[in-house]
């Protein structure tokens, strides 16, 4: 049960994040992402602050069933996604390193309700590290609406190969450090298999992006990493058994 109440939760803040991040981006989403329901007026921003906040608010009030350790977790998921929507957003590092941290409890939050969290540090640091380079690359995608909001995101202050290097470093750590868990016989063959794939599509991404690193490859590449992301929850899911 407490599980249960843990996804409901994540889900919840996660959802709320969303949200917020959109209402803060209005005037950037005017040039980067002009379909949204915000730019287009099919919802205003009171409104999506309005449910921002009840969505915020009903993952915290879960997380009191779940336990003392959980609510801190919760509490400060929500602190940061806000202030990172409304400030750390346009900072340099920041921003990308503490989404990427708040992606990582995700896994943390689940674990605290096993018999052991620290199994799921091992979900957690690839969920961090995966997170941080599709953050830098949305930086690539975004950077004409984040220059007119004097946004300080890598790509901006060190330009765009400076920052498909970085991305290609942070995949190639994630790719190696994905066979350690087999390699130790922590989890299964079947892992091994998916996770192949999984990082198949990473190598294929940093190629792709040194191919063409034009704002429509940029978000299908994204969209390739969102689908790369539900492999990664199978190969874990599965390398249990």
């Amino acid at each position: 049960m407490k599980l249960i109440l843990a996804c409901l939760s994540a889900s919840l803040i996660s959802a709320g994040g969303y949200v917020i991040n959109d209402y803060f981006d209005v005037e950037i989403d005017k040039i980067n992402k002009p379909y949204r329901p915000l730019v287009t007026g099919e919802v205003s921003k009171k409104e999506a602050l309005s449910f921002s906040l009840i969505l915020f608010s009903w993952g915290l009030f879960l997380s009191v069933f779940i336990k003392l350790s959980a609510i801190f977790i919760a509490l400060f998921s929500i602190l940061v996604l806000i202030y990172y929507s409304f400030k750390l957003k346009k900072t340099l590092f920041w921003g990308n390193f503490l989404v990427s941290l708040i992606c990582a409890l995700a896994f943390v939050y689940g674990g605290i309700v096993g018999k052991d969290f620290r199994w799921s540090l091992i979900p957690a640091t690839f969920a961090y590290l995966f997170h941080f380079g599709r953050e830098i690359l949305k930086d690539v995608e975004d950077q004409e609406g984040d220059k007119l909001s004097n946004a300080k995101t890598i790509p901006i202050l060190f330009g765009v190969k400076p920052s498909l290097f970085f991305i290609s470093f942070i995949f190639s750590v994630l790719i190696v450090l994905t066979l350690f868990p087999y390699i130790f016989d922590i989890f299964s063959i079947s892992y091994l298999i998916v996770v192949l794939t999984v990082d198949l599509l990473l190598l294929y991404v940093i190629w792709s992006l040194w191919r063409d690193w034009s704002t429509e490859n940029l978000r299908r590449l994204s969209r390739i990493l969102k689908m790369d992301m539900i492999l990664g929850l199978a190969a874990i899911f599965l390398g249990r058994f």
